[in-house]
Formats: structure tokens, C-alpha cells, sequence
């Protein structure tokens, strides 16, 4: 179609969300921020900001992530993108939304000044989110439960050494359902996707045995 004579063209903004999880007393946690500025000012939504010119999403959705918690080298990938021209009443903003992973919520420090505060929320107890951020949740929780089934991903979720149990908890957690575990166990195993470790975590009944992930980085696995 030809565009009319002296019509500009649009230029809508682009900005990077991410949605940040970590398990936290048991539970599954997202990361939010209060925002303290614009028309969301006094909600929650997930920390991010628009995109510089000249840099690359990757770099943008980290350099976010860090002011907002102060975390470098957390797991993150991209989930999807959100362009609805009405999500932000100021302008057109498409978001690019990503998921970030990390073994320790407590790693996250205070957010940065455009934000009021931020705070840990179970991912089944979210409040009234900004924008279409409530969206963006229910999109990264599917991402995260089906990436569970086919890769290592666990790895971005759990500390360097840790029993089966645990890894076994971690999964059982995030899927929302039980296990069957002497299959679970025997298929974990089979895949080669954990390695035990010589030494064992002393407590009050007997030494349990430790495993580590044999890959520290994400990895395609046979389907559970």
C-alpha cells in the first residue's frame, strides 16, 4: 500500500520485560516492582524499560534486570512479544518479554530509583498487575513447565549441589503435580543429566547423597 504523501511513519517504542523467578520458601516466586511514575504508578509489574538506540534486546533486557535486582549472569531467554498498540495509554510500546531463572532469591538486591520498591510474590498469589504484565506471567509460567519436560533448565532454579530429593521437590513444584518417584529417579538418572558427587550432606537421619548437573548450561533431554 502507498503510504499518503507527507504521512510519517509510525515509530512505535520498543521495550524489554522480564519476568524473574526463583523458589522461595517453598514455593514458586516472581520477582515485581512497584512502579513509581506514569500511569501504572503505585502498581506492580515486572521490571524492565525501553531499548537503547544501537543495543541489541539481549544486552538491554540484562542491563534492566540489573538495575532493577543488581543480578549479572542470571539464566534469561526471550518469551515473547507484546504489541498490542493500547497496552501502554502514553504511546505505542511493543514489549519484548523474557524469562530470567536464578537458584537464590535472596541474590536480588533493591531496585533502582524509578521503582518504589520491590518484592517476592508466590506466582498463584499475584496482585492486580500493570500494563499486561499479568499476561507476560501466565506466558513465562507455561514456558518455564514446558522447558522443565524437555531440557536441564533446572539447572538455572537450583544451587550448584543439591539432593535428589530437592531436584526432585523442584520439579514436582513447578509442574503442579506428584511424581511418580522410583520412575522419576530411575529416568533422571538413566539421561545422564546429573552426576554424583563424592561427598554428602550430613543431617539428622543419615548422610544423603549430593549430585550436581552434569551440564551448567541448557541442554535437550528425552521427554519425561
Amino acid at each position: 500500500m502507498t503510504r499518503p504523501t507527507g504521512e510519517k511513519p509510525a515509530r512505535p517504542m520498543v521495550a524489554v520485560d522480564t519476568v524473574l523467578f526463583a523458589v522461595k520458601d517453598g514455593r514458586l516466586q516472581t520477582y515485581l516492582v512497584e512502579l513509581r511514575r506514569g500511569p501504572g504508578r503505585g502498581r506492580w509489574a515486572f521490571p524492565g524499560g525501553l531499548v537503547r538506540v544501537g543495543e541489541l534486546l539481549d544486552d538491554a533486557a540484562r542491563r534492566e534486570l540489573h538495575d532493577s535486582t543488581g543480578l549479572r549472569g542470571a539464566y534469561l531467554e526471550q518469551l515473547f512479544t507484546f504489541g498490542d498498540p493500547s497496552r501502554d495509554p502514553r504511546a505505542h510500546v511493543v514489549s519484548v518479554a523474557y524469562m530470567a531463572l536464578i537458584p537464590e532469591a535472596d541474590e536480588v538486591g533493591a531496585p533502582c530509583d524509578k521503582y518504589s520498591t520491590g518484592k517476592w510474590y508466590e506466582v498463584t498469589r499475584l496482585p492486580q498487575l500493570a500494563y499486561d504484565h499479568s499476561l507476560m506471567a501466565a506466558y513465562a509460567v507455561k514456558r518455564l513447565k514446558s522447558k522443565l519436560e524437555y531440557t536441564n533448565i533446572a539447572y538455572a532454579l537450583l544451587p550448584r549441589e543439591f539432593t535428589f530429593a530437592e531436584f526432585e521437590e523442584l520439579y514436582s513444584l513447578i509442574l503442579g503435580r506428584p511424581l511418580d518417584r522410583r520412575n522419576f529417579r530411575r529416568s533422571i538418572l538413566a539421561m545422564g543429566m546429573l552426576k554424583r558427587l563424592p561427598h554428602t550432606r550430613r543431617g539428622p537421619h543419615r548422610p544423603a547423597a549430593l549430585y550436581s548437573f552434569a551440564n551448567q548450561s541448557l541442554r535437550f533431554i528425552e521427554m519425561l
